[in-house]
């Protein structure tokens, strides 16, 4: 059996991989959306309209909120509880 020594592996996830993970989580989330919608509505163009705009505008901050974990060195948010007791 092969251990992996993940300390030494660069953990740091590509901008293509943060996209495609934005993207598949707003489509669950959206479709999520739209069904309470439509639910509370009972109108499939506005379940929709709330979902295409919800789609793309949380597509983008889902982006960057991902993107800005990744400044933060790993281990460091650990340190900082420790530091704290």
């Amino acid at each position: 059996m092969t251990t992996v020594d993940v300390k030494s592996e660069a953990h740091k996830e590509s901008h293509l991989r943060s996209v495609l993970k934005g993207f598949t989580w707003r489509i669950v989330a959206t479709s999520t959306t739209m069904l309470i919608t439509y639910w509370y509505t009972g109108k499939l163009d506005t379940a929709l309209m709330v979902g295409g705009t919800e789609f793309l505008l949380k597509i983008g901050i889902y982006y960057l909120h991902e993107r800005a974990w990744q400044l933060i060195p790993r281990g460091k948010i650990r340190q900082v509880f420790k530091l704290k007791k």
